[in-house]
């Protein structure tokens, strides 16, 4: 399983501290979970198909808006108009079952948009999106988004990429919940969180971005109560130390071997 990670603050209520070489590489990508990267590649970013005339085109036809960290951009089961670009933080989409639970579906990064499927305007929402950081976005409704893709072709061949890849991406998020444990998911998701925030620590290795309880819960499918017993058993294990959102990795090599047991 790869865990992509995004540049900008980090996920829930914390913010990155100083990071490893092996973070900073992975800086542009987005938080998801996924059997293999190397099956989906990169997130693409919806401007990297346009000239800066077509982009300077598309960004008039945009409405500019700007979310602090926590506001909803928008909600499952609403009316669905068009998608949103992000120029700046990260938002995190997820899915509210009727019972309450939440599955994080992803966090999209700088260059990626949100609001799909239907980017064109029709039907409701299928999940909610939220930012995890201050935000500057540009929402671009259904219809002037309908009529620049007859304008500017390069912006149809990036929504289909952009499509193309979270489609693969969810698939991949179902497999994961279908033929992977919980306590897999989670060893695979903490050694990933330090590739990506690694940081050197007197401890051990410190993931340098700030996750909750909750937020690791929604990643892997559980509840918050599950991770944080299993994060307790860790802990007695010295496997890891758990302080809140600060999570110090001291034995990487038994998560390893977790990756491969069930509950």
């Amino acid at each position: 399983m790869q865990i992509y990670a995004a540049v900008n603050a980090g996920a829930g209520r914390g913010t990155h501290l100083q990071r490893t070489p092996a973070a900073s590489s992975a800086g542009n990508q987005s938080l998801l979970l996924t059997e293999s990267s190397g099956s989906l590649g990169g997130a693409p970013s919806l401007f990297e198909t346009l000239s800066l005339q077509e982009r300077e085109i598309v960004l008039k036809k945009g409405r500019r808006k700007v979310l602090y960290r926590g506001q909803t951009l928008f909600n499952q089961g609403a009316k669905h108009d068009g998608i949103y670009l992000i120029e700046t933080g990260r938002v995190r989409v997820f899915y509210t079952a009727p019972s309450g639970r939440e599955i994080t579906l992803a966090y999209w990064h700088p260059g990626n948009f949100v609001g799909g499927p239907e980017v064109f305007g029709s039907g409701v929402h299928q999940w909610s999106g939220v930012a995890t950081s201050n935000c500057s976005l540009v929402q671009l409704p259904g219809r002037e988004l309908r009529a620049l893709v007859v304008e500017v072709p390069n912006l149809a061949i990036g929504l289909i990429e952009g499509l193309t890849f979270k489609g693969k991406c969810y698939s991949a998020l179902a497999q994961m919940l279908g033929t992977r444990s919980i306590t897999e998911r989670l060893a695979h998701l903490l050694l990933h969180l330090v590739e990506l925030y690694g940081v050197k620590d007197p401890e051990g290795v410190l993931i340098g971005a700030a996750f909750t309880h909750a937020d690791l819960a929604h990643m892997v499918g559980a509840t918050r109560q599950w991770v944080t017993i299993s994060l307790k058993r860790m802990q007695e294990k010295d496997v890891v130390v758990s302080r809140k959102s600060r999570i110090i990795v001291r034995r990487p090599d038994i998560l390893q071997e977790m990756k491969g047991q069930g509950d």
